[in-house]
């Protein structure tokens, strides 16, 4: 394999029994012995056996990278996060999946989203609303529209340290529903859905995760096809419940491996995941990359659990970190910088005719 190429980290955006028995075969049983098409796309994608003989799998976070307003880095400033231009723009390069955030508004319909709440401006002052409390409607208001005609609410963002900023891209695009998503964005990128809750203020019922999941999986069953599909969730109720209502698509539990406490210490570390996904059948991790760094052993269990791996965070901006998680044995990893790293690790994400390496869709 030919060196990759270099990329500076200063170029990279400022941004963790019997029973186990059972499972265990329950796991190597749904990776290794289901005929589901589908199933085949979403999970053997990911591979198996030998790592570093196998593709290493890059997800375009929330399209073609995430927004970072406050960034002087203008890579970030570049294309409208968790838009059909920006997943569509994902899709010119050689990745598999694109990863968004699903909500629903309060009339149960699925739209694209990150943040818990939507912020605009009205005669100076900012207002706030979360997505679960507003229409669809109203939702489709904030930002350029898709009528010449009209002019939506000016959209703002708010960071984790308070401050606000207003929402401004160099190619903007109008926020879109999961169904608008799989009807008009290429066909053959597979979709990482998150399913996106505020996990750290609210306790939900379940029979709220219940109604909140169900009107996401009415659209996936009418409109998915055979598109490759993941689901992921911090939210470990939902993550559990989702792989209850439905068994054709693969689920991950995402952690930030430790980097913050929680109340609920299912999130606080990569053991505390494992056991998760064993308890509930789940089939694999999203793991902040830093956790993997700090506790590179953790790969090695997850393995033994036959569970899958894949990364987030800034990390995986710079190709070297990339790479050195390919020969740890992390299947995949989700990135911002969707040009440069598919470039930079062009060798092992997408290898040559002649090469060694195995693609897991063979």
């Amino acid at each position: 394999m030919s060196l990759i190429k270099a990329v500076h980290v200063s170029d990279v955006p400022n941004h963790n029994t019997s029973n186990l028995d059972h499972q265990l075969t329950k796991n190597a049983a749904f990776h290794h012995h289901s005929t589901s098409k589908i199933v085949s796309k979403g999970m053997l994608l990911l591979g198996g056996g030998e790592e570093v003989g196998k593709k290493m799998v890059v997800i375009g976070h929330r399209g073609s990278g995430m927004n970072m307003m406050y960034s002087t880095d203008q890579r970030m400033k570049i294309l409208k996060e968790n838009s059909i231009l920006s997943f569509n723009n994902a899709a010119k390069f050689p990745i598999d999946f694109v990863e968004f955030d699903v909500q629903v508004t309060i009339d149960d319909c699925p739209v694209i989203f990150h943040d818990n709440f939507i912020l605009t401006r009205d005669k100076g002052v900012i207002i706030e609303k979360r997505i679960s409390d507003i229409t669809l409607e109203e939702f489709l208001s904030y930002g350029p529209q898709k009528e010449p005609e009209k002019v939506g609410k000016p959209l703002y963002r708010k960071t984790k340290d308070g401050r606000i900023f207003e929402w401004k891209v160099e190619k903007d695009d109008p926020q879109c529903t999961l169904q608008e998503v799989f009807q008009k964005v290429e066909h053959s990128l597979g979709f990482n859905i998150e399913l996106k809750l505020d996990d750290n203020n609210i306790v939900y019922k379940e029979e709220e995760l219940t109604n909140f999941l169900e009107a996401i999986m009415k659209v996936v069953n009418e409109y998915a096809k055979d598109r490759p599909i993941i689901f992921s969730s911090f939210q470990p109720d939902a993550a559990l419940l989702i792989r209850k209502l439905q068994d054709t698509y693969p689920v991950f539990f995402l952690t930030n491996g430790g980097s913050e406490v929680y109340t609920d210490i299912r999130r606080n570390s990569l053991e505390e995941a494992i056991k998760l996904c064993l308890e509930g059948g789940l089939q694999g991790i999203v793991s902040q990359a830093k956790a993997i760094f700090r506790d590179p052993g953790a790969i090695a269990k997850i393995k033994e659990s036959v569970l899958k791996l894949i990364t987030y965070g800034q990390l995986n901006n710079v190709p070297e970190v990339v790479y050195m998680q390919h020969l740890m044995g992390v299947e995949g990893v989700i990135v911002d910088l969707v040009q440069e790293i598919t470039e930079a690790v062009s060798d092992y994400i997408h290898p040559g005719e002649e090469g060694e390496e195995i693609s897991p869709f063979e």
